[in-house]
């Protein structure tokens, strides 16, 4: 199966009524498990790559490399995506590295220079042939948001959203409407009716980050509301924690290969049953 692009699944999503799921790759058994669960659901996704998954494995060539191969041996059509990448440089590599697509993140950085930077790398990465992604308003759960997904001021605003995309490009939006990164337990409350004006004023798919923390029927609202792309990380962190804590509860012996693969099939499992829900 070749590896899709990932404007190609989201534009089929934008014109459906079902997502497009992006789901976090952290290892190799991440993309094999991904892998897997899709192909047991029958249904297409998108495999991500965090600039903070590069941090860990000291560069993005071994973990690129392998996460393409998985996709092209995969059963059902995957897409390939950087996420969360800070370095204009880098995200200007996701091409040469086997992706189709970028979040470029420059959250941190004042609204003026934010969109001086997101509009510089978003026309180059077009020019590259990549599908670009911004986020506007400050998602919690990330080292430089406030403390709360629900703090005044934080969430994304319409008007500005719609200013934002015009003035840098961008082909999607992640927004900020009650998510979270990095939730343990699904009690994210979001805001419904702010996803549905973003939705009306934003001309690109909007993005939900932080889906971890987001209840099944919560993410359905959300998705009739307007939200195209749904991204999903700690909650396949959860399950293979979970699955190589019992395993190694139950065992002395020390090959990783048991505890690691129950890991694998527990994010397979997730995966499946996520790709099925909505």
């Amino acid at each position: 199966m070749s590896v899709v692009s990932t404007a190609d699944l989201v534009v089929t999503a934008a014109d459906s009524t079902k997502p497009v799921f992006a789901f976090n790759v952290v290892t190799l058994e991440h993309a094999e498990a991904i892998a897997a669960g899709a192909a047991a659901a029958g249904t297409p996704c998108i495999l991500q790559i965090s600039h903070n998954t590069i941090r860990f494995h000291r560069g993005p060539a071994a973990i690129l490399a392998g996460t393409v191969a998985v996709a092209r041996a995969a059963d059902t059509p995957l897409a390939i995506h950087l996420d969360h990448i800070t370095d204009a440089d880098l995200a200007l590599r996701a091409a040469e590295l086997g992706a189709s697509s970028v979040m470029f993140d420059a959250g941190a950085l004042p609204y003026a220079d934010n969109v001086a930077a997101t509009a510089d790398v978003t026309r180059r990465a077009h020019e590259l042939g990549l599908y670009v992604e911004a986020e506007l308003g400050y998602v919690g759960g990330k080292p430089d948001a406030p403390a709360s997904a629900h703090a005044a001021g934080v969430r994304t605003d319409p008007a500005e959203a719609s200013a934002y995309v015009a003035a840098t490009g961008v082909d999607a939006l992640a927004v900020a409407v009650g998510n979270s990164h990095a939730m343990t337990e699904k009690t994210a409350a979001l805001d419904q009716g702010l996803i549905g004006r973003l939705r009306s004023a934003v001309p690109v798919p909007l993005v939900l980050h932080g889906s971890s923390g987001v209840a099944d029927e919560e993410l359905r609202a959300a998705v009739a509301a307007g939200m195209t792309k749904i991204n999903v990380g700690t909650a396949l962190n959860i399950a293979f924690t979970g699955a190589v804590r019992e395993v190694l509860a139950s065992t002395d012996k020390v090959d990783p290969r048991p505890y690691v693969g129950a890991g694998r099939d527990a994010i397979a499992a997730e995966v499946q049953r996520l790709l099925s829900s909505l």
